[in-house]
């Protein structure tokens, strides 16, 4: 183990967010965690970043609302892509969408903390914006296209588990 990776995973632990290492050929590190409770979010080390952690969470859009986004107009699918980038970019956290055609598949929202930087605070907060940020998506699809089902599948919302 690291100096990095020692002190991330036993701040992860102090706080009860350690869920587990996993084994990810394109990581030095790579721990999944609950934040909250029952949500997954990836806390990892990209190989050949030594000085670096990544904090991200992919999201996959419910068959529910991938129908309703479906039926829109071109235009609307549009509106709707740009209308979450714009919600985005002020949250001071990186994104990606997956989107073809503008129907929203899934999305990957994540920030970086270089070691110079790190910190718990650090971490702990970085954690806590990448999962509003989230939320402020899954938010966004439920009000355009309703409520949808709830998941229970947790496993399936990790970057790479």
């Amino acid at each position: 183990m690291t100096k990095i990776e020692d002190r991330v995973q036993k701040w992860l632990s102090d706080e009860g967010l350690f869920r587990q290492k996993v084994a990810d050929g394109s990581a030095n590190f790579h721990f999944v965690i609950n934040f909250p409770e029952g949500n997954i979010i990836d806390v990892f080390q990209p190989k050949g970043k030594n000085d670096l952690i990544v904090i991200g969470c992919a999201t996959n859009v419910s068959p529910e609302h991938l129908s309703e986004i479906k039926k829109l107009s071109d235009k609307e699918r549009e509106d709707f892509i740009w209308d979450l980038r714009f919600m985005l970019n002020t949250q001071s956290v990186d994104f990606q969408f997956q989107h073809p055609e503008n129907v929203l598949q899934n999305f990957i929202i994540s920030k970086e903390i270089f070691e110079d930087g790190l910190t718990k605070d650090r971490l702990i907060s970085s954690i806590k914006k990448v999962f509003r940020a989230k939320l402020q998506c899954i938010w966004k699809i439920q009000k355009e296209f309703g409520p949808g089902e709830e998941r229970r599948d947790i496993s399936s919302d990790s970057m790479y588990v």
